[in-house]
C-alpha cells in the first residue's frame, strides 16, 4: 500500500525486453535506496513493482506484459515518480493508493494559473463512475483531489489544481496536451460501485 505522496523522481535507464515484458533499471537519488531489499515494493509512476536487483544508486524491476497493457511510461527513457511501500507506523499524508493503476488518462489541458497548473485530464468511461467532486484520485502515483467532473461520450474530463510544492516535489510539471498518465481511482469508490452495482443486480449478492 502507498499513500501517493511521492519521495523521490528517479530517471528510467535501459528498458529491455524480457521475455513479454519489460526488465527496467531505474536510478535514483543518493540515499533513496539505504533501507531497500531485494523483494520489496516500490510504486513508479503509480504501479506497484516489485524490486529485483540492487545496484548502488540504482533498482530494476520486471515489468509484466499487462502492465504494460494497463499502465504508460515504462518502454522509454524518462522520469518517475517514485514512492516506497507503507510500514507500520508510517503516516497517511495523502489517501491510500494500491499501485494497481486502473486506466491510463490522457493530458486534455495544462494551464498556468498564478504559481499553480490547472490540469485536465480525460479518463476511460470505466472509470466515470469512480471520480467525483473533491474525490481522490491518483495520476502518475501522486494523490490529488479533483476539482471538477465533466462527463463526456468519450469518458470524464477531470481537473485538478497542481501546487508548486507539488510541481517542485513530482514530474507532473512536465505534463502537457497529448501526453498520458497512469490513473488510479480511490480505493473507497471502487468499493462503493461494487456495491451499488451488486443492488441494482437482482441477482446479485444482496
Amino acid at each position: 500500500m502507498f499513500t501517493g505522496i511521492i519521495e523521490a523522481v528517479g530517471k528510467i535507464r535501459e528498458p529491455k525486453v524480457n521475455g513479454a515484458g519489460l526488465r527496467v533499471s531505474i536510478a535514483t537519488p543518493e540515499g533513496f535506496l539505504a533501507d531497500t531489499e531485494i523483494g520489496d515494493s516500490i510504486a513508479v509512476n503509480g504501479a506497484c513493482m516489485t524490486v529485483v536487483e540492487i545496484s548502488g544508486n540504482e533498482f530494476t524491476i520486471e515489468v509484466s506484459a499487462e502492465s504494460l497493457e494497463k499502465t504508460t511510461g515504462f518502454e522509454t527513457f524518462g522520469e518517475a515518480n517514485l514512492e516506497k511501500a507503507l510500514r507500520v507506523g508510517d503516516t497517511i499524508d495523502g489517501h491510500i493508493v494500491s499501485g494497481h493503476v486502473d486506466a491510463v488518462g490522457n493530458v486534455l489541458e495544462a494551464e498556468k494559473v498564478d504559481e499553480c497548473v490547472k490540469l485536465s485530464i480525460l479518463v476511460p468511461k470505466i472509470l466515470s463512475p469512480l471520480v467525483a467532486y473533491k474525490g481522490s484520485v491518483a495520476i502518475n502515483g501522486v494523490s490529488l483531489t479533483i476539482n471538477a467532473v465533466e462527463d463526456t461520450p468519450a469518458g470524464s474530463k477531470i481537473t485538478i489544481n497542481l501546487i508548486p510544492h507539488t510541481l517542485k516535489m513530482t514530474t507532473l510539471s512536465r505534463l502537457k496536451p497529448g501526453h498520458f498518465v497512469n490513473v488510479e481511482a480511490d480505493m473507497l469508490a471502487r468499493y462503493v460501485e461494487r456495491v451499488t452495482q451488486a443492488r441494482d443486480d437482482k441477482d446479485g449478492l444482496f
